[in-house]
């Protein structure tokens, strides 16, 4: 039985933790805790932790499939690529940690979700960010930009796991509250997985790595609260990293592996060596005796509270193979890393505590890990919806100067080059990159085939904000559509939901909606959720991010020699537009860009067509039809092909025909669309495909020239009145030369950045 030193009254509510849970766990354990099994249970059933507000919702996402062979409840999800090669990948929020100290914060998130990736048995072969910020018109969201950058290139350089992709977004509801989400992929023969369950009882049980200090404490419950100024100041929580020491322990890790030393490997991340702890005998249904003193530490006089919360980085907990113990020892020593034995696995089902020789604490381990609180809270539709979804874009006048729109659209920080933010990152380490950012999605050859994955990280916050159901959906469509124009096969999705506080109808409302849209498209396009993250309280009390569902999503290409590029190459190409374009300028980048207007419907989702689309792609790129793809969604048609130029080096001459308004053809978002290139005497071809599949295809335009022209035919884009029908001759609404187009999209944010 633990010393049941006395609890002061209501300090779990200074956990994190409410009366009712304070009362559930007396049940649980049949008496009251003590300090430090209260503050066990505090970290544990955070939301960060036990998801004990999300769980119930989160059970809608479809989770499986032939390809799947690990799903959500691990540390990564896994799925088959072909010849005996899994990948394993998940997403992961770190985002107040990175509000409250930028560099510390962001790094320590880019090490957490690599430990995640080799805890598995994989080496660690890609990284990518979705970085959400405030409006680069505001200083302090330059100096959290430029910090939580830094903080990414500064230890995804150091650790050798190349960046190679990701997204960039501003908007002013991320001004207090940065989202910094990263996403890690790793590769591994399938006969090598590891999994986190510890076995075996009277196994040792070893903590290898880095020692354990103070910093981190009450990280989990820091993340699972509103970012207040009060929180604010809460820095001890933020962990501090060194990505050498990872890259020792990345590399002692599969060394581990490979000499089959391991039964059972998890990561000391949130709640640190409570939630490994746990975590590993509830999965494995054993218990586990921890002597506290056995534990390495870098500061004096830590107590056993400290020890069990700290998040210091860079450790590992691990269940050997028995007999393998000194071997385990020696391969740590070599790489110049600590292996300690600090407890045994045990069959009681409980963590036990030791200090002194006396225990100190005593719980279930399955009622930290598995026992939390579930909860359904209220959900109501945000009254703001009806006003958004009503607003008239008919009665906008067009702009003018169609150029000049383009113009803008492609100088705005959403659209802009993000080349100030990829070019710090280190894209080449370990040789593998085959496409890295700045295209639809980056390709990694998997080590030693002619195989690759691609990979993409997509989320469109503003849908999701006029529609939270639609705009998930439309996160994982257009993910979808960015494998398939390199040429990759869509396989399976991770997400990091990140939202308001829970508690507010409103925000659950919006979160619901979402699972609901993300699961619906999942299921139709058969890319299965292998599991992610829930970031809730994302707000300061008074401003709340908008709803951001990010999706990362892995496909599989058989030859990357066959990847297709986005840039326009080769002179006299057939530019080809798949897919319907409709008046869909709702919610569009062009309506809160050129008319500062951020409502409207968000355009319509067909998930048949976007399948179609997506067959249709792969298929034409397994013939060798395909010179270049590039999906269309932000900024529409027109940012497509000014992309398509800049990407190329190289013009193109372009000639429209439809019924709906230059503008809105140019810049509408309707979804299932995408711009190919192909060779004159591939076209027919082309055509007979796209035919068959049941994708609208047609032939726009041609690649040549110096500059990006597109004439109208003003006659079919508006509408005639009566029996006037004359023909008219094209109209020229955009004549640019590329090197202008290149130089305000590219030169954008590094101009925000000085100012």
């Amino acid at each position: 039985m633990a010393k049941t030193d006395s609890v002061k009254e209501s300090i779990w509510r200074s956990m994190g933790l409410s009366d009712e849970e304070y009362q559930m766990i007396q049940d649980l354990l049949g008496r009251e805790p003590n300090y430090v099994e209260l503050g066990m249970f505090s970290v544990m059933w955070s939301e960060h932790c036990s998801y004990k507000n999300s769980r119930a919702v989160l059970k809608g996402l479809p989770t499986s499939g032939p390809q799947v062979l690990q799903g959500p409840g691990e540390n990564a999800g896994i799925v088959d690529v072909g010849d005996g090669l899994a990948v394993a990948f998940k997403i992961e929020s770190h985002n107040h940690p990175s509000a409250v100290e930028p560099y510390e914060g962001a790094a320590t998130g880019v090490g957490g979700i690599i430990r995640d990736i080799f805890t598995m048995g994989a080496r660690p072969i890609a990284s990518l960010n979705s970085l959400w910020l405030g409006d680069l018109q505001s200083n302090k969201s330059r100096m959290l930009f430029d910090g939580i950058v830094s903080g990414i290139s500064g230890y995804g350089n150091a650790v050798g796991v190349p960046t190679v992709g990701g997204q960039t977004v501003f908007h002013q509801s991320y001004e207090n509250n940065p989202l910094v989400n990263a996403m890690c992929v790793g590769v591994m023969r399938q006969d090598e997985i590891k999994r986190s369950a510890a076995s075996g009882v009277g196994n040792s049980v070893m903590l290898i790595g880095s020692t354990t200090g103070r910093d981190g404490i009450h990280g989990a419950t820091f993340a699972s609260a509103d970012l207040t100024e009060e929180a604010v100041e809460k820095k001890s929580a933020v962990q501090v990293g060194d990505p050498f020491r990872e890259k020792l322990l990345l590399e002692a890790c599969l060394e581990l592996v490979a000499r089959g030393c391991v039964l059972g490997i998890q990561d000391m991340g949130a709640a640190g060596l409570t939630c490994s702890s746990c975590e590993m005998a509830a999965r494995g249904n054993v218990g586990m005796v921890i002597d506290i003193d056995k534990v390495p530490r870098r500061e004096d006089g830590m107590t056993p509270y400290e020890v069990m919360l700290s998040e210091s980085q860079e450790r590992m907990l691990l269940v050997p193979v028995p007999g393998k113990e000194d071997e385990v020892k020696n391969v740590l020593e070599k790489w110049d890393l600590l292996a300690e034995e600090i407890g045994k696995v045990t069959d009681d089902g409980f963590i036990t505590l030791l200090e002194g020789g006396e225990i100190v604490a005593q719980v279930p381990a399955k009622a930290l890990a598995e026992n939390a609180p579930l909860y359904h809270r209220e959900s109501v539709r945000p009254n703001y919806l009806d006003e958004v979804a009503l607003y008239d874009v008919g009665a906008l006048e067009a702009p003018k100067d169609l150029g000049g729109a383009l113009l803008q659209l492609l100088g705005s920080p959403n659209l802009a080059s993000k080349k100030w933010v990829y070019r710090q990152y280190d894209q080449q380490v370990g040789a593998g990159t085959v496409v890295g950012p700045g295209s639809d999605a980056a390709v990694v050859r998997l080590p030693g085939t002619s195989r690759g994955i691609a990979l993409t990280c997509d989320c469109n916050s503003r849908y999701c904000y006029v529609n939270p159901r639609l705009g998930a959906a439309h996160a994982v469509a257009e993910a979808a559509r960015n494998l398939a124009c390199t040429g990759a096969r869509p396989l399976a999705a991770t997400n990091c939901q990140n939202y308001g506080n829970p508690y507010k109808p409103e925000v659950f409302w919006q979160f619901k909606e979402g699972i609901e849209g993300m699961a619906e498209a999942c299921i139709a396009l058969n890319t299965p959720i292998t599991g992610g993250n829930v970031s809730f309280y994302n707000e300061d009390g008074e401003m709340a991010i908008r709803p951001t569902p990010v999706v990362g999503m892995v496909g599989v290409i058989d030859d990357v020699e066959d990847c297709v590029a986005m840039g326009f190459s080769q002179e006299g190409d057939v530019i080809v537009l798949l897919g319907t374009t409709r008046d869909e300028i709702g919610a569009s980048e062009y309506l809160a860009t050129v008319h500062g207007v951020e409502a409207g419907q968000v355009p319509e989702l067909d998930l048949d067509v976007e399948r179609r689309l997506c067959e249709l792609l792969l298929a034409a790129a397994d013939r060798g039809i395909t010179r270049s793809a590039h999906d269309l969604s932000d900024g529409g048609l027109g940012v497509a092909l000014a992309e398509c130029c800049i990407a190329g080096s190289c013009g193109a001459r372009v000639r429209l025909e439809a019924n709906i308004a230059p503008d809105r053809f140019l810049f509408s978002e309707s979804a299932g669309r995408a711009i190919i290139s192909v060779d004159e005497s591939d076209l027919g071809a082309l055509l007979d495909l796209a035919d068959e599949m049941g994708v609208a295809a047609k032939a726009i335009g041609e690649v040549g020239g110096e500059s990006l022209d597109i004439t109208c035919v003003e006659s079919a884009c508006v509408p005639v009145q009566g029996d006037d029908r004359r023909a008219q001759e094209a109209e020229v609404v955009i004549a640019l030369p590329v090197a202008k187009l290149a130089q305000v999209y590219e030169e954008a944010i590094p101009c925000a950045m000085e100012r």
